[in-house]
């Protein structure tokens, strides 16, 4: 195999540290010298790391993507390092042993010789707006699926406003639902003091449709 790097690092990532091996000699050594150490994953530590790794003059680090325990390593090193981010399940397939002991080791080895499979990592304006779209898709399913609950609490205990209000989780329908919380009594005069728009036009259909038998067990549900 072709030695591609002249002095390279391997990191194995874990949530409150991360071991480093740094692999250094000329391109014909085939017995490169071997640097071991350990740092934090807190800021002070990565710090400590970025020095460790300047010191052998490293150029490139290669590190396998866990979780997102690799996102604050790769802002620590990205400006001054080549850095090579690997997908677990494609270092699984290469062939060679590979122990929980020996995988900076292993990262190290790879990532000399030109093996270690490259994972597109955009820049990091790019992976912020990444995780703002996902974030914000797990909060319009996260909304969803309360939706789609009180719905079912509503309908099992008999009480219909989903067919005439077409937001429930809007200011008449949370207005209305917490009046069944509260066991209040309902009457038009109370409903349309609770209602808003033309919801007001439908208060003997709401009044109809709060008639329910909301047990004490489906009010604590609905809070």
């Amino acid at each position: 195999m072709d030695i591609i790097y002249t002095s390279c690092a391997g990191i194995d990532i874990h949530q409150a540290m991360i071991a480093v091996c740094i692999l250094h000699g000329s391109l014909t050594s085939t017995r490169p010298k071997r640097e071991k150490a350990r740092f934090d994953t807190t800021t002070e530590g990565l710090q400590q790391c970025h020095d460790f790794l300047t010191s052998f003059q490293g150029q490139a680090v290669g590190m396998e993507s866990t979780g997102v325990y690799w996102k604050p390593v790769w802002h620590a090193l990205c400006q001054d390092f080549e850095l090579i981010l690997a997908n677990p399940a494609h270092m699984k397939a290469i062939p060679g042993q590979k122990t929980d002991k020996k995988d900076a080791f292993w990262i190290a080895k790879l990532t000399r010789i030109g093996l270690l499979p490259r994972s597109f990592v955009p820049d990091e304006r790019i992976q912020e707006l990444r995780e703002l779209t996902r974030q914000r898709k797990h909060q319009v399913e996260t909304r969803n699926r309360d939706v789609n609950r009180i719905h079912n609490i509503l309908q099992s205990g008999g009480i219909k406003l989903t067919t005439y209000i077409e937001d429930i989780m809007g200011s008449s329908g949370h207005n209305l639902m917490t009046l069944l919380v509260n066991g209040e009594t309902i009457t038009p005069e109370v409903i349309r003091a609770n209602v808003y728009t033309t919801l007001k036009q439908k208060i003997p259909q709401l009044e109809k449709a709060l008639d329910g038998y909301f047990s004490t067990h489906q009010k604590v549900s609905l809070t």
